[in-house]
């Protein structure tokens, strides 16, 4: 069920970086009203299909589609 969730969170972080462009990661945790944890599950998973490109900023990371 959790991986679910988890593969559910993806799909709309995907849909929305492809509509939105490059986010901070706080924004994207606001915009889809997600917890810290769900957020960074879902972003690892679209890490680890190499879908994502994260970029270091301040104390935070701005993510694009690859």
């Amino acid at each position: 069920m959790v991986a679910h969730r988890i593969g559910e969170k993806a799909g709309r972080i995907w849909h929305t970086l492809a509509a939105e462009g490059q986010p901070r990661v706080s924004a994207l945790k606001k915009r889809l009203d997600a917890s810290d944890p769900l957020i960074y599950m879902a972003l690892g998973w679209l890490a680890r299909e190499d879908k994502l490109e994260l970029e270091p900023e301040a104390r935070t990371f701005r993510i694009r589609l690859k």
